[in-house]
């Protein structure tokens, strides 16, 4: 039984092989291809063409030209010493347009910018002499985008939001106005002071001491009404500029270089003693910075100069940093607060409460525009 099972083994497994050199191995390897050709005798011959190769791809040469490279870094300002750079091979396709190729165009010269060691030199890099690199302008101005301007917005606490605009924020600007009416003449703060005359007999005219109110006529005849307190101003708010680059918050550094600067640690208050045992005070916190620095249009930075000079406080709301868009916004007054939020004015009553109400709850502000009974 056993040899059975094996001759039938031996049977398949040579069908195998016969089935692979005779099936698979052909089909692997055709035979070259034959074309049909006729002698000068007219007799037919198969002529075999040879199979043709592919080609292998040649590979492009990278070729490369000697370019300066720092071989240490170099300071803004600083004279480039003849051993701070060097010529190196760099891949031609890779090389900058404004790439320097020879030493003698370096070695002298003086740096424009910072520079990092194995950096290829460029032509912007170095200067000729100190002289020339004031004329590189500073980092405000580098940064700015093209068809703005930079100025500078007073701000606080409040109106920065708790000082929390950064260096490339964008932000929409807020004002409120105080409107008040005035005199078309005289361009004075209505009512106007009234002064009354009497004609003497003589002709003469006697003035009467003035009066601040106007004339009106009642079933008593006609009297001066007065106002009983100064005119109260009507505020209304509004958006104006939207999307205004924040440039820089606070004063800039003296050499107007802050981009990539560190800023200068706070020292940490440490309370010391004096020869006859009295505690020294600890080190003052630094000021929070009372400017920022705004890219706005030509048009804005007029616009933000007249806020400035008209003493118009100017709130700086801080915008997401994917929102660039422009949203129409209403200007806000006591008549919008009670339409849109269906304030009604309260009835008068014959009754009340003791003690009078007379002020409600504010937030108390070092800045705060006030009009005085009597100011002029």
């Amino acid at each position: 039984m056993n040899r059975t099972r094996l001759m039938l083994l031996l049977l398949i497994l040579i069908l195998l092989i016969v089935v692979v050199v005779v099936v698979v191995l052909p089909m692997l390897n055709p035979p070259p291809a034959q074309t049909t050709t006729i002698d000068a005798s007219g007799t037919p011959q198969q002529v075999v063409q040879a199979p043709e190769e592919t080609p292998l791809p040649t590979a492009t040469p990278l070729t490369f030209i000697d370019i300066v490279i720092a071989t240490q870094e170099l300071s803004r300002g600083t004279v480039i010493p003849p051993n701070a750079v060097t010529l190196r091979p760099f891949p031609e396709q890779s090389v900058p347009f404004n790439a320097i190729t020879n030493l003698e165009d370096v070695i002298g010269k003086t740096a424009r910018t910072d520079i990092y060691r194995e950096e290829p030199l460029l032509s912007s890099m170095v200067v000729d002499n100190f002289q020339s690199l004031a004329r590189v302008g500073s980092d405000a101005a580098a940064i700015m985008p093209s068809g703005l301007v930079g100025i500078g917005l007073p701000m606080d606490r409040l109106t920065s939001g708790g000082y929390a605009l950064q260096d490339g924020d964008r932000v929409d600007l807020i004002i409120s106005l105080l409107f008040v009416d005035v005199d078309e003449v005289f361009n004075t703060i209505t009512p106007n002071l009234l002064t009354l005359y009497t004609i003497l007999e003589d002709g003469s005219i006697e003035l009467q001491e003035g009066i601040e109110g106007r004339l009106d006529s009642t079933s008593i005849g006609p009297v001066v009404v007065g106002p009983s307190e100064r005119q109260r101003p009507r505020l209304v708010t509004q958006m104006t500029i939207q999307d205004a680059l924040v440039v820089h918050v606070g004063n800039f550094p003296p050499d107007g270089r802050f981009i990539g600067v560190p800023p200068t640690p706070t020292p940490a208050p440490v309370e010391e003693e004096t020869g006859d045992g009295t505690p020294v005070p600890p080190t003052a916190t630094p000021a929070r910075p009372d400017i920022v620095f705004l890219g706005v249009s030509p048009q804005d930075a007029v616009l933000l100069t007249w806020f400035i000079e008209a003493k118009v406080p100017v709130t700086l709301a801080l915008r997401s940093v994917n929102d660039t868009a422009r949203t129409p916004t209403t200007d806000v007054s006591l008549d919008y607060i009670m339409s849109t939020y269906g304030i009604d004015l309260p009835p008068r009553a014959p009754f009340s409460i003791e003690p009078a109400i007379r002020s409600i709850r504010q937030l108390q502000l070092t800045d705060q525009i006030t009009f005085q009974v009597g100011a002029p």
